[in-house]
């Protein structure tokens, strides 16, 4: 049987690396020191296996659960240990105990200042709850970046080759900037990124400006330096958005930015998907490099719809391609007999009117990484997720991080100033008042912008974003800022050269050392 969905139109590697958390049971320390060039903690255990290069998908999905679980009890830690650190606040000698317990639970120390001044008003916990929770962040962010815990870096070559015999020099993904989809590229489609461009967006409703200026660079970058390939080779730029939808409780626990309405959520992406390759048609007479592709996700299980374009290159809302269905069918096959069956049914799905060799190719790959990605959910959760709604422990303002690669861990506002990320930001804040406030805890906000090493002055416009947008956060926010309700941390890395973000400024100015 195909596994083709039809709706009526509307309705709905190997050297061995020193990971950064310990391999303990429960709620291990995550860094060992923030402020150190390289945080790592010894662990004892089998060298890493690069995902997706030499291991078998079993293999990956081990390891993928293994760092899910370290990363989840990491933050998972902070708030029982800054509840044993509260009950020790009248001790005489607190702040060295306190210390002591931070170490140990999370792996990292806390602010002197904030501890010493305990005896005066208190502790202010909120700033503490704060600072753990962006000290986190950055030992989460130097794992990904200096260990590779997800092997991406082993994965990016041979996927852009394959990229390229598909057809196509660029790949841009922009998944809805909900938490759910965080792990879209490393687990759902279980893509390297750097290869595969992301940009969140609420509703993955990108901004078509903005896609315009990606395209122009990359097809600059082409013309001037011939990468990934020349400007002369028969490629394509090729666009996708991804919605998604719930399956446990559709009318709720879908997309905010669409009312949890399915249909709509759909439409609109592709409507802006559209709007995207009419904007490059009409400023550059060269639609035919363009090529757009529409995904859904279910934030329940991660099966995903490929709505399969034809061989003009348009999806069809009500024509797509479910994996839920096919993973019920290959169950038993071998390797082969598995990807034969994928291909059958991305060639079936196209009907009269097939895309190209080399979208098809792609599709099946796409929907073969996602088969992998439903036995591990099946494998960690009995097939799906036991958190139906948002459980996102920050909301990341700016650019894209890239090290963010889990599910509910992070609600995305990309931007380059506020007013243009305003209401993606909103939707966060209404989130996090549920998830935080709700029980006095503060909203951790994290700022990201990326800068090109190589330009001069590029760090200093950058560290001068983040300082522009972290104050306009705390205006557009006033009480919850004045009330220690909402904390700011302000990062910047070079994307040139690599390495650790830096931390620039916080709201806090005994975060300076982060």
């Amino acid at each position: 049987m195909v596994a083709i969905r039809t709706t009526p139109r509307g309705q709905r590697g190997a050297r061995r690396r020193t990971p950064l958390w310990r391999a303990a049971p429960v709620h291990p320390p995550l860094a060992a020191s923030v402020s150190s060039p390289v945080v790592t903690v010894a662990v004892d255990g089998p060298a890493p296996v690069m995902v997706g290069a030499t291991s078998s998908p079993d293999q990956d999905n081990r390891r993928l659960g293994d760092y899910a679980r370290r990363v989840q009890h990491a933050f998972e830690a902070i708030e029982p240990t800054l509840r044993r650190i509260a009950a020790l606040s009248q001790d005489a000698d607190f702040v060295r105990r306190a210390q002591h317990e931070a170490h140990a639970r999370l792996g990292f120390e806390l602010p002197v200042s904030v501890l010493e001044r305990a005896w005066i008003g208190g502790l202010d916990m909120r700033a503490l709850f704060a600072y753990a929770s962006f000290a986190t962040v950055r030992a989460l962010s130097d794992d990904y970046f200096l260990n590779d815990p997800l092997g991406m870096g082993g994965r990016a070559a041979a996927f852009e080759r394959f990229l390229l015999e598909c057809g196509f020099h660029a790949m841009n993904l922009t998944p809805c900037s909900d938490g759910r989809l965080a792990h879209v590229i490393g687990y759902v489609l279980r893509l390297p990124m750097g290869v595969v461009r992301r940009k969140a967006h609420a509703g993955a409703l990108f901004d078509v400006e903005e896609a315009v200026r990606r395209w122009t660079e990359t097809e600059l970058r082409r013309h001037r330096e011939g990468l990934p390939n020349t400007a002369d080779a028969p490629t394509r730029y090729l666009k996708v958005a991804v919605y998604h939808h719930s399956s446990r409780d559709p009318a709720h626990q879908g997309c905010a930015a669409h009312g949890s309405d399915d249909a709509r959520a759909a439409a609109a992406g592709l409507a802006q998907l559209r709007a995207f390759r009419e904007a490059i048609e009409n400023s550059y007479c060269c639609g035919a490099s363009i090529d757009i592709l529409l995904i859904g996700v279910d934030t329940d299980t991660d099966r995903i719809r490929i709505h399969l374009p034809d061989a003009a290159g348009e999806p069809a809302l009500e024509r797509y391609l479910d994996s839920g269905s096919l993973h019920a069918e290959i169950r038993g096959l071998g390797t082969q007999a598995v990807r034969d069956h994928i291909r059958a049914a991305v060639s079936a799905a196209g009907g009269a009117n097939p895309p190209t060799a080399g979208m098809q190719r792609l599709v099946a790959r796409l929907i073969e990484h996602n088969l992998e990605q439903l036995d591990y959910v099946r494998a960690e959760h009995g097939g799906q997720y036991p958190d139906a709604g948002h459980q996102e422990r920050f909301i990341g303002v700016g650019g894209d991080l890239a090290e963010v690669q889990l599910r509910n861990l992070t609600f995305f506002a990309f931007m380059r100033t506020l007013e243009e990320g305003a209401a993606d930001l909103d939707i966060g804040v209404d989130i996090f008042r549920r998830l935080n406030l709700a029980r006095g805890l503060p909203i951790p906000v994290v700022v990201r912008f990326d800068y090109p090493g190589r330009v001069p002055g590029a760090r200093a416009r950058a560290v001068e974003r983040c300082t522009r947008v972290a104050e306009a956060i705390a205006r557009r926010y006033p009480e919850l800022a004045a009330q220690g309700l909402l904390h700011t941390w302000s990062t910047v890395r070079d994307s040139d050269h690599g390495g650790r973000i830096e931390g620039v400024g916080g709201s806090l100015s005994e975060w300076e050392g982060l």
